[in-house]
C-alpha cells in the first residue's frame, strides 16, 4: 500500500520495458515494436499516476500552480494529457517535430531536456528512497520533486501554447460572463414558472436546448450590457457567441418589436420546442 513501493514497482516495470526496446530490431519485427511501444506508453502514465500521488502526499502545499490550465482549450484537458507531454519532450530531444514547427521545437528543445533530465532525478532519488526510507520523504527526496512539478507545468503550459491559441485572460473573463448569465437565466425561468426545480435535478434532457436558448433572449434583451452586449464589437465579445454577431442583431431587432404577452409567449415555446 506504500506509495514508494508501488513507485518502485511502476519503475521497474518501465526500465524493463525499455531495456526491450532497446534489445529489439523495429526493422525485422515492427509488430513486435508497436506492440512495446504501447507497452511503454501504458507503463509511462502509471508510473506519471504513482508519482502524482506522491507529489500530493509529500508537498501538497508546494505545487507548481495549474491555473494555466483554464486556458486550454476543453478538447485537450484529458487524463493522459501528463503522458503526452513527457512522450512530447522525448521527441523533441531526439530531435523530432511531430506536432510543432521546427523553430518552435528549437526553442522548447531546452524545456524538454530540463524535464527529462529531472524526471530521472527523480526516479533515481525515489527508488533509493523505496529501498532504504519507504515511508517517509526526507527534505533532499521533496526538493527534486518540487523541481520536478515546477519544469513539468512550464513545459506543458509553453508546449501546449505552440500548438493552440489558449485563452487569454480577457476571454476567460468573457467566458466567466456567460456562466453568470446563464446562472441568472436559470433564476429568472424559474421564477416565471418556465422550468421548475425538478426538471433540473432530474438532468432534464431539453434544458440543454432550453437554456442555451433562454440566455439569448435574456442576454440581448434582459440584460444588455452583459456578454452579449451589441454594442462591443464583435472581436470584444466572447468567441462563444462573436461569430454570430449580426444574427444575434437580427434577433434584437426582431425581439424589440415583441410586446410583453409576446415574449412570454415567445420564451414558453422555447422551453417546449425540440
Amino acid at each position: 500500500p506504500r506509495l514508494l513501493s508501488q513507485f518502485f514497482f511502476a519503475d521497474e516495470r518501465v526500465t524493463r520495458v525499455v531495456a526491450e526496446i532497446n534489445g529489439l530490431d523495429a526493422e525485422l519485427d515492427p509488430q513486435q515494436y508497436l506492440v512495446l511501444l504501447n507497452q511503454l506508453h501504458l507503463s509511462q502514465a502509471h508510473l506519471l499516476a504513482v508519482l502524482e500521488r506522491i507529489m500530493e502526499e509529500c508537498i501538497p502545499t508546494q505545487r507548481h500552480s495549474r491555473d494555466y490550465l483554464v486556458k486550454f482549450p476543453e478538447e485537450l484537458l484529458v487524463d493522459n494529457l501528463g503522458n503526452h507531454m513527457l512522450f512530447a519532450a522525448e521527441c523533441l530531444l531526439a530531435g523530432t517535430f511531430l506536432e510543432v514547427e521546427e523553430s518552435d521545437g528549437a526553442q522548447l528543445r531546452p524545456q524538454a531536456r530540463n524535464l527529462l533530465c529531472s524526471l530521472e532525478l527523480v526516479r533515481t532519488v525515489l527508488r533509493e528512497q523505496s529501498l532504504s526510507q519507504p515511508s517517509s520523504y526526507p527534505e533532499p527526496v521533496r526538493a527534486v520533486l518540487i523541481q520536478f512539478d515546477r519544469l513539468f507545468a512550464e513545459f506543458e503550459l509553453s508546449y501546449v501554447s505552440s500548438l493552440v491559441a489558449v485563452k487569454s485572460p480577457e476571454e476567460i473573463y468573457r467566458q466567466q460572463e456567460i456562466i453568470v448569465l446563464f446562472c441568472e437565466t436559470v433564476e429568472r425561468a424559474l421564477h416565471l414558472g418556465y422550468l421548475t426545480q425538478e426538471m433540473i435535478d432530474g438532468y432534464e434532457p431539453l434544458l440543454m436546448f432550453t437554456i442555451p436558448r433562454l440566455a439569448i433572449i435574456s442576454g440581448l434583451l434582459i440584460y444588455p450590457e452583459g456578454p452579449l452586449s451589441l454594442e462591443r464589437s464583435p472581436e470584444e465579445m466572447s468567441q462563444v457567441f462573436s461569430p454570430f454577431y449580426n444574427l444575434l442583431k437580427k434577433i434584437r431587432d426582431l425581439l424589440w418589436v415583441l410586446s410583453a404577452e409576446e415574449l412570454c409567449l415567445l420564451e414558453r415555446s422555447l422551453c417546449t420546442a425540440e
